[in-house]
């Protein structure tokens, strides 16, 4: 069962609190510590998207179109829709020679409020690229050329798009194909469903894939060599996911998902993490989380890194601005 793990508060006082669950797995699948129950079963959602990626090298389509660092990076991301974002999907879709009616991201404005206002007061239509989603699309899209798979369709389960990427995800994170539960995701792509521990192996292997053939090896260096040098393709600016790498030197690959989702790789050091939060709540409490689970494991020898403050002690604040309150960690992982 899911335990507390934040409260929040105001005048000194707890106004609300969140539940969840968390796994810390090695490679081999073995629980390291965990909060709650580690074998909780959910939706990866778009914490899955550097583990897809993997499929844009795989498939060939990575060497095979020239693509950048930033834009291998984007198809891992859950961007803002920043014309640097914008860029680099379009410049995917070029290179693959897509035209632009085959991406079927849905238009949406910015997940990030204060960038949705401003292109609400730019008056800019939205279309397919300004999907949060759109990387990952984009990724997808240019598998399906590379492998000469139809374009049409590739975000139905039986594509075999779809298929190559359920067969990297069975492999990363040890759970058979035909276990992993499929839904639609809020892009109309498949979503998966599985452990959260399985979900802390697949990041644990992906950021340290000791025992893998050399090609996976090579694909998991790629791609989180390309989200730690590019980490503002991976959210944007001010984004936790961002900033978590940009502060943290390649230590760690981490990538939040709708419904209050957050996996993390630690590079290196074979640990995966996952995290679920009970009320999806606009991924409220997910930071100041995802920091205390860090310094619990001791990945922070030197302290918080000052660029990261922010998300380890985040403020509540009313509408004049003012300090009314903060949110608290309040758990201790069980180590095994």
């Amino acid at each position: 069962m899911s335990e507390i793990i934040v409260h929040v508060t105001r005048g000194g006082r707890v106004e609300s609190m969140h539940r969840g669950d968390v796994a810390v797995v090695d490679g081999e699948g073995r629980v390291k510590a965990s909060l709650g129950d580690p074998a909780r079963e959910t939706y990866f959602r778009s914490a899955a998207k550097p583990l897809q990626a993997l499929n844009v090298i795989f498939s060939g389509a990575a060497d095979r179109f020239g693509l950048t660092q930033d834009e291998l990076a984007v198809t891992c991301g859950s961007h803002y829709a920043e014309d640097f974002h914008r860029a680099a999907v379009t410049s995917i879709l070029r290179k693959a020679g897509i035209p632009v009616e085959k991406l079927k991201s849905p238009p949406g404005p910015s997940i990030k409020y204060s960038l949705a206002l401003k292109q609400a007061a730019s008056g800019r239509t939205l279309d397919a690229v300004d999907s949060n989603c759109s990387g990952k699309h984009s990724g997808m899209l240019a598998a399906c050329v590379a492998k000469g798979y139809p374009l049409d369709g590739y975000m139905e389960p039986d594509h075999p798009v779809q298929r190559d990427i359920v067969a990297i995800l069975a492999e990363m994170c040890g759970v058979p194909a035909d276990a992993i539960g499929i839904g639609e995701d809020g892009c109309g792509v498949p979503v998966h469903y599985m452990p959260l521990s399985a979900m802390a192996r697949g990041y644990a292997r992906l950021a340290t894939p000791v025992g893998l053939p050399e090609d996976w090896r090579s694909a998991c260096a790629r791609v989180c060599d390309a989200m730690n040098a590019h980490p503002e393709m991976v959210a944007g600016t001010g984004g936790f996911c961002t900033e978590l790498m940009r502060h943290t030197d390649g230590r760690f690959v981490a990538k939040i998902g709708a419904e209050a989702v957050y996996c993390v790789g630690v590079v290196g050091r074979d640990m995966g993490i996952a995290l679920k939060v009970d009320d999806g709540n606009g991924n409220r409490p997910i930071p100041v989380t995802v920091m205390h689970i860090l310094k619990q494991l001791g990945l922070f020898p030197d302290g918080v890194p000052e660029g990261l403050l922010r998300f380890a002690r985040p403020q509540v604040k009313n509408d004049h601005g003012h300090i009314a309150g903060d949110l608290r960690p309040v758990f201790s992982l069980d180590a095994r």
